[in-house]
């Protein structure tokens, strides 16, 4: 069920399970011992894409919400780094100035 990284599943592979779990009569726990993973997974993947598929509860984020989510969150924590190194750039040079 792995990719090679041993640490994230392939797109592809999620797609296939997804369509393999929605189409099956199995259970998800028989299909996700079939794909050597968990059901606990497998099920989060389906609802996943019934989600993207925009078959979901208002509120919940489809992957593309998401991956910009985690993208912004990311570009917050530069700026304010970067802000903080501003603010102590300056207090050193103001301090600096009146010496």
């Amino acid at each position: 069920m792995k990719s090679n990284t041993g640490k994230r599943y392939m797109a592809e592979f999620k797609r296939d399970a997804v369509a393999w779990a929605l189409s099956s009569e199995k259970t998800f726990t028989g299909l996700a011992r079939d794909l050597g993973g968990s059901p606990e997974r497998l099920l989060g993947w389906v609802r996943q894409a019934k989600i993207d598929r925009g078959e979901s509860p208002a509120g919940a984020l489809t992957t593309v919400e998401r991956e910009e989510l985690v993208r912004l969150r990311r570009k917050v924590r530069e700026q304010e780094a970067t802000i903080d190194v501003l603010g102590e750039a300056t207090a050193f040079v103001a301090q600096n100035k009146t010496r």
